[in-house]
C-alpha cells in the first residue's frame, strides 16, 4: 500500500469516527443540543481537527442524511424492479416501515428531530432522493390508470396519506409510545391496508398536497 492509499484510508477512517459518533449524539440528545466540541471530545479530537473534515455541523447531518437515504432507498430498489401495481406499493411502503427498525438512528435522525436542516439547502446532493420519490409516484400514478385506484385520484395524495400511515406507527415504535404487549408490526400492517383500503374505494379526503416532496 503506498503512502497516498494510506492516507486517504486514515482520512476515510477519521470521517467516519466523526460521523458515528455524530449520528449517536444526534439522537440521544437532539441535533440542536450538540456541538462540534462535543463530538471532538467523545472520539478524542480538537474542534479544530474535526473542521478539517466537515466545515460545519450542518455538513455532518447532510452528510448522515445522504447516507440515510441511500439506506432507505436500497430497500427499494424492488419498487423500481417490479412492475407497478398494488402489491409493490404495498411492499414499498412496508419497507419504509422496515427501515425504521433496521436503521432507527437514521430513522430518528431524518424524520423525527425537527431541529435538524432541512435538506433543500443542499438539493443538488440529494438528486437521487428527488428520482427515487418521482418513481414512485409514477408507480402510483400507473396503478390509477390501471383501476388500482378510483379515475381522478391524485397520486401525491396517495403517496402523502400512505406515508403518514407507516410514518406514524414507525414513530410511535421508535418513542415507545405504545402500550406493554401492543405489537408495532401489527399496527403497521393495518394502517397500512386501512389507508389502502380507503383509498381504493374512493374514500373522500381532503388532503391535497402541492407536490409529492
Amino acid at each position: 500500500m503506498g503512502v497516498k492509499e494510506r492516507q486517504e484510508r486514515e482520512r476515510e477512517a477519521v470521517a467516519r469516527a466523526i460521523l458515528d459518533a455524530a449520528r449517536d449524539l444526534f439522537v440521544a440528545e437532539g441535533y440542536q443540543n450538540v456541538s462540534i466540541r462535543k463530538i471532538a471530545e467523545k472520539i478524542e479530537y480538537s474542534p479544530a481537527a474535526i473542521y478539517g473534515y466537515f466545515p460545519s455541523k450542518d455538513d455532518i447531518f447532510l452528510a448522515l442524511a445522504e447516507e440515510g437515504f441511500r439506506l432507505l432507498f436500497a430497500c427499494e430498489q424492488d419498487f423500481v424492479k417490479e412492475p407497478p401495481s398494488l402489491e409493490t406499493i404495498r411492499s414499498g411502503f412496508q419497507r419504509f416501515y422496515e427501515f425504521s427498525k433496521t436503521h432507527p438512528e437514521y430513522f430518528a435522525l431524518m424524520f423525527v428531530d425537527r431541529s435538524v436542516p432541512q435538506i433543500s439547502r443542499d438539493w443538488d446532493r440529494f438528486g437521487f432522493v428527488r428520482e427515487m420519490k418521482e418513481t414512485m409516484a409514477t408507480g402510483i400514478q400507473t396503478v390509477i390508470d390501471a383501476g388500482g385506484f378510483p379515475p381522478g385520484t391524485r397520486r401525491d395524495s396517495v403517496f402523502r396519506i400512505l406515508m403518514a400511515a407507516v410514518h406514524g406507527v414507525a414513530v410511535m415504535r421508535l418513542c415507545e409510545r405504545l402500550s406493554p404487549g401492543e405489537d408495532a408490526d401489527a399496527l403497521a400492517r393495518d394502517t397500512l391496508e386501512a389507508a389502502l383500503t380507503g383509498l381504493r374505494v374512493g374514500i373522500a379526503h381532503s388532503f391535497v398536497p402541492e407536490k409529492c416532496s
